[in-house]
């Protein structure tokens, strides 16, 4: 039952109340007035009268009745109509707010998407920064140890080598050891390799399975150990095989070079395959 059907029931209660009192009042005031007595005795008439019968008595005036007036109309209890319409308003105003509610729970969801979305696109970029500087770092590095390879070419042919320079040449064998190895950069079976201030102790050969001819330089991190830590693709290559690539990539993180006070080191290997 709602606000406006209660003041309507209130106000027929009312109504009908003082509607009873006024009734009440009235019939009580009718009981209590007075009423005028006739005198005993018959009038006898004397005169001209033709009747004989004497002069006709004043009409007593009678209480006038009361007034009664129709009982207020008595409230009627809502009907089924009126309630289904209540249960409809009802389930209505429900289902909005459940409505509300839902769309508000896929806003929130809307947003956490786009975070997330924003969040791993700036980690993609902050990874491709960090590995176009490793690059960059590792191709620093190699012009840096070119030029100190050439520097200690002509330091050599003028007699003036310097102590602990070593030359370029050629080794043979997947794997050499000892001071054998030249410094710093070298060759075996092929697949040339860079890396400063460093030997080479293992280089292994790629696999034969690939599908292309032409040159792949792996760029690599090399910790304190020895150990190749990582291997990406540089430039300088001119195999577009992805296979070929991937084989490269697995013979170079198998690499081994000397120990080294350098934490971290950036070198490059180069593998040149030739189809059969």
């Amino acid at each position: 039952m709602n606000n406006e059907q209660k003041a309507k029931i209130e106000s027929g209660f009312l109504t009908t109340l003082t509607m009873a009192m006024i009734l009440l009042l009235l019939w009580y005031v009718s009981i209590d007035a007075p009423r005028e007595t006739e005198e005993d005795g018959v009038e006898i008439a004397f005169g001209d009268s033709e009747n004989g019968g004497g002069a006709e008595p004043e009409a007593v005036p009678m209480p006038a009745e009361p007034v009664t007036q129709a009982p207020p109309p008595t409230p009627q209890a809502p009907s089924e109509n009126d309630l289904v319409v209540q249960e409809d308003e009802e389930s209505l105003a429900l289902a909005k707010q459940r409505e509300e509610e839902r769309k508000r729970r896929a806003e929130q969801q809307e947003l956490i998407r786009k975070q997330r979305e924003e969040q791993a696109r700036l980690e993609a970029e902050q990874r491709a920064e960090e590995q176009r500087l490793a690059e960059e770092r590792a191709k620093q590095a190699a012009i840096e140890q070119e030029k100190r390879d050439k520097a200690n070419a002509l330091a050599g042919l003028f007699g003036n080598n310097p102590q602990g320079a070593q030359g370029s040449g050629t080794t043979q064998g997947a794997s050499q050891q000892g001071s054998q190895n030249p410094v710093g950069h070298g060759s075996v079976g092929g697949n040339s390799w860079s890396l400063a201030g460093r030997n080479i102790k293992t280089l292994p050969k790629p696999s034969t399975q690939f599908n292309q001819a032409g040159k792949v330089v792996v760029t690599i991190q090399v910790n304190s150990e020895g150990k190749v830590i990582s291997a990406t693709i540089g430039e300088g290559t001119t195999v577009s095989d992805y296979q070929t690539k991937q084989v490269a990539l697995e013979a170079a993180r198998k690499a081994e070079f000397s120990p080294s006070d350098n934490k971290i080191q950036v070198g490059t290997i180069t593998y040149t395959f030739k189809l059969n």
